[in-house]
């Protein structure tokens, strides 16, 4: 782990849907799955903004 949770910066599943120019429905579903790891914060989700470039960099394919 690169980063510890306590200099984490933490995202909401609506930042992270416009990061990635998605719904935020399907940024529920990636959590679901486990694709995205998140951690819970009363009712709402948070996820790590590494844990997006992680998850960003192991979906990236070189076109051509």
């Amino acid at each position: 782990m690169s980063q510890s949770y306590a200099s984490a910066r933490f995202l909401t599943a609506q930042e992270v849907a416009e990061l990635l120019r998605v719904s935020t429905m399907t940024v529920y579903r990636l959590i679901k799955a486990g694709d995205l790891p998140a951690i819970r914060v009363g009712r709402s989700f948070r996820v790590r903004d590494v844990d997006v470039d992680a998850y960003v960099s192991s979906r990236y394919n070189q076109a051509g």
